[in-house]
């Protein structure tokens, strides 16, 4: 090819003038010749980046045998892939990387437009990415990146949407180049060193921004001041807007005014001296004429006695006040205080707490649940984590904040939190009708009978509807929930549900959470030790066939060991003309007229239990399709089996 470029150059050189067709054809093929060579493998590239960085133990599907993407699905563990089957995001999160992240090699994926290197080990400076042409999303968040970053670094990234560096080492000022990215809606720097004032943002679209926990100072910008104070929080003499107000600089008093400071001072201090030499006369005095006083009676000691002050009594050494309180005195006294997360609820400290009428909710993996009735109303829940001392006070400060900003009609809002190292409170309103769980599997009576059909898919598209909200909002999370089960669902008075133990993998240690969270129980973790943004999808389809079957599912009772036949297994084993008889938990009370939707939602709940990750469904299509449910069949509907799937179909899903 480039022997055939040469010899038409010699004849462009022999001829005065080249044709306009001839000089496109010459273009178009120097282009070949130079592009096709760059792009020529992503998988060639990738794995140099592979080699390049330490601690690559977790990228075990990166194999030279097999390509990154198959057309949009990806093949490798951290890639995510168009529709071309070009490598458009690197996802490379919570793995422990160590090492140089390699910018020239990542410049040789053109169509790269997201970065996610967060919760990993990388330190140094920024990397340089402006290298990287048209790069729109970066998450570094969780490093130890640090030094200071130019203030002109982020220049001519004009693409840049969203930005995540908090919880780094950066130290000088906040780069005012990032203020001139008029595309930018998410800007997450807490948890710095930054220092010296903000810059002046002005992006019209800037919807997350949050400088928390950073050494800046100086009045918060006026395009600024609308935002919530948690965004500034931890900054000790940044002032303005959510933040107390800024002290105006006083202006140097004249001369005449200290001049007269000074001697009202002195003129004090000389009635002082008097005042005290007037009362020691006295009191000489009245020494002298009390020698010769007759003794009090017996009646005046008595009464004084009896009217002397009662000691004060420590607490015993056992006692839950002492175990909280953690020591006396001021500082015992400090860390009883309550961190909240919201400011529509009524605020409180520990001490209301403990005076509190309390009871034993329950005992579950994490810890026990505690019901606080406090004196001036209001009813909360204590539950009691031991298995989150291996985070850093910052990093569970900042992620609580987080997770106290969610707010959604299916979510159990955060109220306040209590850190101490050794163990930690999250608290929480109290819901009248329990948890799922205890109405599934508790003794039903009269008061509390069992849930109907009609109910029941109302907790499933309420369920299905705060996992949405989930994944929108913590789109850093591998599974934003996981932790999802009956009994962290809670069911209000008009027995809507409420999702609660959301987004807390961040902050479990992982040894324990590997033991006893739901997501470690998924399919893909016990066979290749890994959680995928459908292992949420997994376990939403375990608890979709609780509710329809009202039956426990083993493998949570298994505590991490998994199970050989699950929930999903063991429909599938039941013959179909038997599901109505045998699967379905007759407590339902559903009628003919239903059983067609009822089918419907328990073939959504297979598919979601697929074991393989690629083949089952993603949330998306999920929430559409319970969207789509009603109460009773359409009167075109009453042949389920016919209609709506084979037998091939029906048989296939296996969990």
């Amino acid at each position: 090819m480039m022997k055939m470029m040469m010899m038409m150059m010699k004849q462009c050189e022999s001829s005065s003038l080249m044709s306009p067709r001839a000089l496109a054809f010459f273009f178009i093929l120097l282009y070949v010749c130079v592009a096709s060579p760059a792009g020529a493998s992503e998988s060639e590239t990738l794995l140099k980046l592979k080699d390049s960085l330490q601690n690559t133990d977790g990228l075990t599907t990166w194999k030279p045998s097999t390509s990154p993407c198959t057309a949009q699905k990806p093949n490798w563990m951290g890639i995510r892939c168009d529709g071309r089957g070009r490598v458009w995001a690197l996802q490379l999160e919570n793995l422990g990387l160590k090492g140089e992240i390699n910018v020239g090699l990542l410049q040789d994926l053109p169509d790269l437009r997201t970065i996610g290197f967060m919760n990993n080990s990388f330190e140094g400076p920024l990397p340089d990415l402006r290298k990287i042409i048209g790069l729109k999303t970066v998450y570094l968040t969780g490093n130890k990146f640090s030094g200071t970053i130019p203030s002109d670094w982020f220049t001519g990234m004009s693409s840049l949407k969203k930005l995540h560096m908090a919880n780094n080492q950066f130290t000088g000022e906040i780069p005012k180049s990032l203020a001139g990215l008029d595309k930018l809606v998410e800007l997450s720097i807490e948890g710095n060193k930054f220092e010296g004032k903000i810059p002046d943002f002005r992006q019209p679209r800037l919807t997350i921004f949050n400088v928390s926990n950073n050494k800046l100072e100086g009045e918060i910008p006026k395009s600024l001041r609308k935002l919530d104070a948690s965004s500034f929080a931890g900054n000790e003499e940044l002032c303005g807007g959510p933040l107390k107000a800024c002290s105006t600089p006083s202006k140097k008093p004249a001369t005449w005014i200290i001049v007269l400071i000074v001697i009202a001072v002195i003129v004090a201090i000389i009635a002082i001296v008097a005042l005290l030499v007037f009362l020691l006369g006295r009191r000489k005095k009245s020494s002298e004429s009390s020698v010769e006083a007759p003794p009090p009676s017996t009646a005046t000691v008595q009464n004084r006695s009896v009217q002397k002050e009662p000691e004060h009594q420590a607490s015993a050494p056992g006692s839950p006040e002492n175990s909280i309180k953690g020591g006396n005195g001021k500082k015992g006294e400090q860390s009883l205080k309550l961190s909240f997360v919201r400011d529509d609820r009524e605020r409180f400290d520990m001490q209301d707490l403990l005076r509190a009428s309390a009871e034993v909710l329950g005992s579950g993996c994490f810890g026990s649940s505690y019901k606080a009735a406090l004196l001036t109303g209001p009813v909360m829940v204590v539950k009691r984590y031991k298995q989150m001392n291996n985070v850093g006070r910052e990093e569970f400060i900042e992620h609580m904040r987080r997770i106290g900003r969610l707010g959604h009609p299916n979510l159990l809002p955060l109220v306040a939190y209590y850190y101490k190292k050794e163990e930690k409170l999250l608290i929480s309103d109290h819901v009248l009708n329990g948890s799922l769980a205890a109405h599934l599997h508790g003794n039903q009576t009269l008061d509390h009978p069992s849930l109907d059909w009609p109910t029941r898919l109302k907790i499933v598209k309420g369920v299905a509807h705060g996992l949405r909200y989930l994944y929108t909002e913590l789109p850093s999370l591998v599974a934003p929930h996981g932790h999802l089960k009956s009994s962290n669902v809670l069911l209000n008075e008009s027995y809507e549900p409420l999702i609660t133990d959301y987004g807390l993998i961040p902050v479990v240690n992982q040894e324990h959470a590997h033991t006893l969270m739901v997501a470690y129980k998924s399919p893909e973790y016990m066979q290749s030790k890994r959680v995928t943004k459908k292992t949420d999808v997994w376990s939403f389809g375990v608890l979709i066939l609780e509710i329809l079957t009202g039956k426990l599912p083993t493998n949570f009772l298994q505590q991490g060991k998994g199970s050989e036949e699950d929930l999903a297994s063991w429909v599938n084993s039941v013959p179909r003309e038997e599901w109505f008889s045998q699967v379905f938990d007759t407590g339902m009370g559903a009628g003919k007229s239903s059983e067609g939707e009822m089918l419907k939602l328990l073939k959504i709940g297979l598919e979601c239990c697929e074991g393989e990750v690629e083949k089952r469904l993603d949330l998306k299509e999920v929430v559409e399709r319970i969207e789509e449910l009603k109460e009773r069949d359409n009167p075109g509907d009453s042949d389920f089996f016919s209609t709506c799937a084979s037998e091939g179909d029906m048989t296939k899903i296996v969990g």
